[in-house]
């Protein structure tokens, strides 16, 4: 069974840092693109950031460009967001997600290409 756990989120002041990680199991995710989406209170869900499954590319929101940073390590099965210079628009519960098809050549935004998605981890920016 496919199992995503989310953990890392918090209360933060604007202008911190944190780091998001992201815990697989039940599937080969190295073969998979990882992404990072984000929903915050009566919003819809929205793209954070996505990975290539050998981690050589990456693609972001450009609400989150230059701030916040995706990575993988397929050894450990974990996907992490460092997330910094936090803004009070940020706070949302942040989910990790697996792309549906194994290897996989692109990147997407779109929530339909993802299958399994974490619980989430809320973050919080206080002003």
């Amino acid at each position: 069974q496919v199992q995503l756990v989310e953990s890392g989120g918090g209360l933060v002041q604007a202008g911190g840092s944190l780091r998001l990680s992201c815990a697989a199991s039940g599937r080969t995710f190295s073969a998979y693109v990882m992404g990072w989406f984000r929903q915050a209170p009566e919003k819809e869900r929205a793209f954070v950031a996505a990975i290539t499954w050998s981690g050589g590319r990456t693609y972001y929101a450009d609400s989150v460009k230059g701030r916040f940073t995706i990575s993988r390590d397929n050894a450990k099965n974990t996907v992490d967001l460092q997330m910094n210079s936090l803004k009070p628009e940020d706070p949302a519960v942040y989910s990790c997600a697996v792309d549906r098809d194994i290897n996989y050549s692109g990147v997407s935004r779109y929530t339909g290409r993802y299958d399994y998605w974490g619980q989430g981890t809320q973050v919080t920016v206080s002003s």
